[in-house]
This record gives structure tokens, C-alpha cells and sequence, in this order.
């Protein structure tokens, strides 16, 4: 019992940490995996260095964005999902 009580501080720690910390980090990744599944030809978005677009390509893990500048082949997860959701409700 002693023992316990000795933990208790670092067990509630650790569940402080979970579910303030961990828990919405994972939350927000499977949201991003999401977002990045359900893109489609012709969407507007913006990469998260800025490059504004509209998607002309998918493949498996990238995609071939359209610039003004031209064409831009990238990962797929160097699409914002935040900033391209913000781009949608303009």
C-alpha cells in the first residue's frame, strides 16, 4: 500500500500527460490521414510552405499540384489541412 502511494504522483502525472498531450496529437494525425485520403482532382489547396494550388494528379503517396508557375510534384502530407479548409470556406 505504501508503494502506492509512493507512485500515485507519477501515475496521475502520466495520465495528465496522456490526455492533455498524446491523446489530441493523435487525434489531429488520424484527422490529417483523413484529410489526405479524401483528396480529389480539381481541390484547391494550400502546402504548409505556402505554395497555393489546385490538385491535377494522385498517386499512391504523392501528388502533382498546378501552380501559376507550372507543375509541382510533392508527398501528400506536405498538404495543410488547415490552411486548404480555410481556402474552402472562402
Amino acid at each position: 500500500m505504501e508503494q502506492l502511494t509512493q507512485f500515485a504522483p507519477f501515475i496521475l502525472m502520466f495520465v495528465v500527460i496522456y490526455f492533455f498531450m498524446i491523446r489530441p496529437q493523435q487525434k489531429r494525425a488520424k484527422n490529417e490521414k483523413e484529410f489526405e485520403s479524401t483528396l480529389k482532382v480539381g481541390d484547391k489547396i494550400i502546402t504548409k510552405s505556402g505554395l497555393h494550388g489546385r490538385v491535377a494528379e494522385l498517386s499512391e503517396g504523392t501528388v502533382v499540384v498546378e501552380t501559376m508557375a507550372g507543375k509541382l510534384k510533392m508527398e501528400r502530407t506536405a498538404i495543410s489541412m488547415e490552411m486548404s479548409a480555410a481556402l474552402a470556406k472562402k
